[in-house]
């Protein structure tokens, strides 16, 4: 079996606790009114396109254009953007530094290139990254094995030497398909404990 020799992580769900719910919950009265917002306005295929490279002024304008009595609201989506981010996963953030010691880290992440610098200024343990690939600079979005072979490659990394933590199912399908070794982060998993029984730590 290949040594490993690289970390590669996702931010949203796995370091970084970012949840337009945050904000509003604040705008809306009732969790009712919220959730019909975030489903059929704000909704993940919507900022997914932001995530793949379309700028925030145009997304914003066309959904305004196109649900006008909500213009106030969807213009507090990225207006106010900071105000989604919970904070972080402590325990999954305090494993970078001794994986660190050990290995490269890298992100893989899909997030607007955008609004990836805010959270680059807010938490300082980006610093102790090898490398990112962001999907709104790279215009492609995982699970695209495209995406993944930019980091292959602009890193000169070889996939089986490569693990990837992700809390997307399709995300970590792919990863397996290229030949990456992967951690599924659901609810139920200990990042550090599987590392351990992995002796990757």
């Amino acid at each position: 079996m290949q040594q490993l020799k690289n970390i590669v992580f996702d931010f949203g769900g796995v370091l970084i606790d970012w949840n337009p719910r945050y904000l509003y919950r604040k705008v809306f009265k009732t969790e009712e009114e919220m959730d019909f917002f975030l489903q059929n306005i704000c909704k993940y295929e919507w900022n997914l396109l932001q995530d793949a490279g379309r700028s925030l002024d145009e997304a914003t304008r066309m959904l305004q254009k196109e649900y006008p009595e909500y213009k106030e609201e969807i213009g507090m989506y990225y207006g106010r953007w900071e105000e989604m981010l919970g904070g972080l996963f402590e325990d999954n953030v305090k494993l970078i530094r001794p994986l660190k010691a050990k290995y490269k880290v890298y992100g893989l992440t899909n997030w607007s290139a955008e609004t990836l610098p805010i959270a680059l200024r807010k938490y300082d343990f980006f610093k102790l990254f090898d490398g990112i690939v962001v999907s709104g600079e790279e215009k492609l979005v995982k699970p695209d094995p495209r995406l993944y072979r930019i980091l292959l490659d602009r890193y000169n990394l070889k996939d089986e030497e490569t693990l990837l933590i992700d809390d997307n199912a399709e995300n970590i399908k792919t990863a397996k398909e290229l030949g990456f070794k992967t951690v599924h982060l659901t609810p139920e998993v200990n990042l550090g404990e599987t590392l351990k029984t992995m002796k990757v730590l």
